[in-house]
């Protein structure tokens, strides 16, 4: 019996001959290029997408000097990867806007400082960018960032000053606490406490500064008795709502900056016989899913945890398309969504 004559793997060739465009124009096309005409985008995705044609990766390299593929940096721990939803949701939108643009992502662990000395080889040689979820301050990860030229965009303000050649993506963290706190008072709490998150991470400490001029604007102490730290854990909400009570039994109010350490805060609470939000309203920030299903259902502000990822891909993919943009620094808005916490 003959052999089964195979179908030859689809060629750039193939493809551009079935689009009725020359190999350059596909190649183009293909590599994301912006400087070819509608029809010809058109024509040319959708023979290789009859063709089912795969570039070569390889070799796209060799000519591009780009491997395909983004590194996505949590610089963080195993256990607040694993248990905070929101690396989980910039993960998604970062993901989702790079496989649009046809770009592989892998994630990396850098919470110490030999995985970020490794992380930073490994970038060097191999990824084209950097997408980095930035937890406790690291100054020699920015910096070592910066020293090997890797295109890099941040999840939060960096605080780094001088010429500083980095990008962020940050969410109003300081207006979403004061927008918080603001709610609290509203609805007449005037022993208005909060759990902040390390002050040692941009978003921990802007969200503290939100709570202090709502308070401050409101003629309200904001004493050391008034304010506890926790990590954005729900167990160092739990132990922070404790050192709260213990210093102030009459509170009345609660912003906690994050939703994981509110739960916390409100489990306290209730084992302290007061309930939520008759003696003690409680609003957080973030807006996970567990938010809406809690008991009671958290009054909290909502960023918009993927919409941070997409953003932060696609300005990676615009400084690795032109790399001698100026750094963006972006800021998205944030909401309240009230439910019956407070």
């Amino acid at each position: 019996m003959a052999g089964r004559v195979q179908n030859p793997r689809p060629t750039l060739e193939m493809v551009a001959a079935a689009a009725g465009v020359s190999r350059g124009t596909a190649s183009r096309v293909l590599s994301g290029a912006t400087n070819v005409s509608p029809a010809a985008v058109e024509a040319v995705h959708k023979a290789a997408a009859e063709l089912r044609y795969r570039p070569n990766l390889s070799a796209r390299s060799l000519v591009t000097g780009r491997t395909g593929l983004v590194g996505l940096v949590v610089n963080e721990s195993n256990d607040h990867l694993f248990s905070d939803p929101y690396f989980a949701e910039v993960a998604r939108g970062a993901h989702d806007a790079l496989s649009e643009a046809d770009v592989a992502m892998v994630l990396t662990l850098a919470g110490d400082a030999r995985e970020r000395d490794r992380l930073i080889e490994l970038a060097a040689l191999r990824l084209d960018g950097l997408l980095v979820i930035h937890g406790h301050s690291d100054v020699e990860l920015v910096r070592g960032i910066e020293r090997m030229h890797i295109p890099a965009v941040f999840s939060g303000r960096v605080p780094i000053t001088g010429t500083s050649t980095v990008w962020y993506v940050d969410a109003d963290n300081r207006g979403g606490a004061r927008a918080a706190t603001e709610h609290l008072l509203a609805r007449g709490c005037r022993r208005v406490v909060t759990i902040t998150g390390p002050r040692d991470m941009a978003a921990g400490h802007d969200r503290h500064l939100g709570w202090l001029d709502a308070v401050t604007d409101a003629g309200l102490p904001s004493s050391d008795d008034h304010v506890a730290v926790g990590d954005f854990s729900t167990d160092s909400g739990r132990a922070a709502m404790t050192r709260l009570l213990a210093a102030m039994p009459d509170l009345d109010g609660v912003y906690v900056a994050n939703d994981l350490m509110a739960f916390g805060a409100i489990a306290v609470l209730a084992e302290h016989g007061r309930s939520v939000p008759g003696d003690v309203a409680v609003v957080g920030f973030d807006d996970v899913e567990a938010a809406r299903t809690s008991n009671p259902p958290l009054t909290t502000v909502s960023q918009p945890m993927a919409g941070i990822g997409r953003r932060m891909a696609e300005l990676l993919l615009q400084q690795l398309a032109d790399p001698e943009l100026d750094p963006v620094h972006e800021v998205l808005p944030t909401t309240l969504v009230v439910r019956d916490s407070a």
